[in-house]
């Protein structure tokens, strides 16, 4: 089985290389490991003690981001490595300054895991949420270099509790703890013979709160929405813009910010076409813009800060291949919609319980949804408390992380 593993390793490595000429993505992958490991070797000082911490992608850097700043506040004789296996996380954090050492993690070769650990030399190991690489792991057990996983979260179709997964099965084996997000990942570890678990919850919750104390004022913003309530789409595509824009059409009297997942020329001239209310990008802005009905946020960094200035929220994704975050509008305490395709996040699955947030599938369900915050302001008020306290209860999991690892 670890023979088709390795074989497969190759076969991506290839796949990569055979798409680099005519995919950005490909090539910034393949380009970014060029001479990979004779940068970290110039780089990295084996004399001082370094923890590594390895992401996928943007949003497990935005889980690992509390957990590394608490070891950089508290325990700053360590150095930090931090990895990241996709383009989307390394290209935007590569200059991230929370971390001593920023680099693509080595595809997952036994030869590589070997190279990479020799030149790192870690005194730990922290994996976020997923990424099981097999010949990493197994490396680490080997060497006996103390690896956790955190903000995990495990299901019971996942590769783990099917015929196939022994190997997979036997990657566990390498973590000295397992920080679970919940009871369920919990129970189903155990039926795998694993006890060194530990219900942390989602350091994401975390992130958020700092996110939220940390929010600007944006005087643009605030001359947007003058004195009238505002709508926040986060994070969207075309199909949720198409029910925010006629959302926009049909309630005149609120503003409506809309900030897309990618700012594609087609899909925001669509926007500034449709509104009735009219439209303006952030980059365009030239003078008053109090007129316009719809502010199109086709900037990066600015969504979290928006937030703050919303009376309401939808986050985008749900006709995709899912939403994407949501935390960061309920830590504000909005009321939250999105698209159907949310069952994955657990998040999302806790605040429709809650009434916090609802899943619409088309534009009768968003009315429905919406028409009663905006016309009766005690159940808006009761539904954003909701979203508030969700996030407020479930902070913690970095501080229970650092206490079981540098504590005990």
């Amino acid at each position: 089985m670890k023979t088709l593993y390795n074989i497969a390793m190759g076969c991506y490595r290839l796949g990569v290389a055979l798409a680099a000429p005519w995919n950005t993505k490909a090539k910034l992958w393949r380009d970014g490991r060029k001479s990979l490991f004779d940068r970290m070797r110039e780089s990295i000082d084996p004399s001082a003690p370094t923890i590594w911490v390895h992401v996928a992608s943007l949003g497990e850097f935005e889980q690992g981001r509390p957990i590394i700043e608490k070891i950089k506040a508290e325990r700053p004789e360590y150095k930090i490595l931090l990895t990241f296996f996709s383009p989307s996380g390394y290209e935007i954090r590569k200059n991230y300054p929370g971390a001593d050492y920023i680099f693509y993690l080595p595809l997952d070769t036994p030869s590589n895991a070997r190279e990479f650990l020799d030149i790192v030399k870690p005194q730990m190991a922290v994996f976020v949420k997923y990424e099981y690489w097999i010949n990493l792991l197994a490396e680490l057990k080997n060497r006996n270099i103390p690896t956790y996983i955190v903000s995990a979260i495990f299901r019971r179709d996942s590769i783990f509790f099917r015929s196939t997964g022994n190997m997979w099965r036997e990657a566990l084996k390498s973590f000295e703890l397992l920080f679970v997000q919940d009871d369920n990942s919990k129970s189903l570890l155990a039926e795998l013979g694993h006890e060194n678990v530990v219900v942390a919850g989602d350091t994401r919750f975390d992130r958020v709160a700092q996110i939220a104390a940390a929010a600007k004022k944006i005087d643009l913003i605030e001359q947007f929405k003058g004195d009238s309530r505002l709508f926040v789409t986060g994070s969207s595509w075309g199909p949720d813009e198409e029910l925010i824009v006629r959302l926009a059409n049909e309630n005149p009297t609120i503003k409506f910010i809309v900030a897309p997942h990618e700012m594609e020329q087609a899909r925001m001239a669509k926007i500034e076409q449709s509104a009735v209310g009219g439209a303006v990008r952030y980059t365009n802005i030239d003078g008053d813009i109090s007129d316009k009905q719809i502010l199109i946020l086709d900037t990066m960094g600015m969504l979290s800060s928006v937030y703050g200035y919303a009376d309401f929220s939808y986050i985008g994704g749900g006709f995709g291949v899912g939403i994407h975050n949501t935390l960061e509008a309920a830590t504000f305490g909005l009321p939250i919609a999105f698209g159907p395709n949310y069952q994955k996040f657990k998040e999302a699955r806790d605040m429709i319980a809650l009434g916090g947030a609802t899943s619409v599938s088309n534009y009768e369900e968003l009315e429905r949804w919406f028409a009663p915050l905006r016309d009766d302001s005690e159940h808006l008020a009761a539904v954003s408390q909701i979203s508030k306290d969700y996030t407020a209860r479930n902070q913690g999991a970095t501080d229970k992380f650092f206490d079981m690892v540098f504590k005990r």
